[in-house]
């Protein structure tokens, strides 16, 4: 069975980003469809995964990330003002029966995120 996990990193401080919200969405040609709604934990992980089973089909997601609210939330400042506020990544699932990961490496003015196992 296929599913679809995440993990957040923040690069800014050496640790793993806990307490981010986070939301899937799936999209179709009309709309963008709520699949989850979760916040990371300790590890920078969700409590399960983000879409397995019935929900994790192929097509186009986005993930989006409150990235400039978990920065606040830390008290990580930038002087410069905030730049990163929603991080979204779109991608698209061709196989509904594989493991897609998908982190996120999370600095106050970057990110960069791959597929990964």
């Amino acid at each position: 069975m296929g599913r679809l996990t995440t993990h957040v990193l923040d690069t800014a401080l050496g640790r793993p980003a806990a307490g981010i919200s986070l939301s899937l969405y799936r999209l179709t040609d009309t709309a963008r469809n709520l699949v989850c709604q979760k916040i990371t934990n300790s590890d920078g992980r969700c409590d399960g995964p983000l879409a397995e089973g019935g929900s994790f089909v192929p097509g186009i997601y986005e993930l989006e990330f409150a990235a400039g609210a978990y920065f606040k939330a830390v008290g990580v400042g930038q002087p410069a003002g905030q730049f990163l506020d929603q991080v979204v990544l779109r991608f698209v699932i061709d196989q509904g029966d594989q493991h897609y990961h998908v982190p996120l490496l999370l600095a106050p003015y970057g990110y960069s995120t791959y597929r990964g196992s």
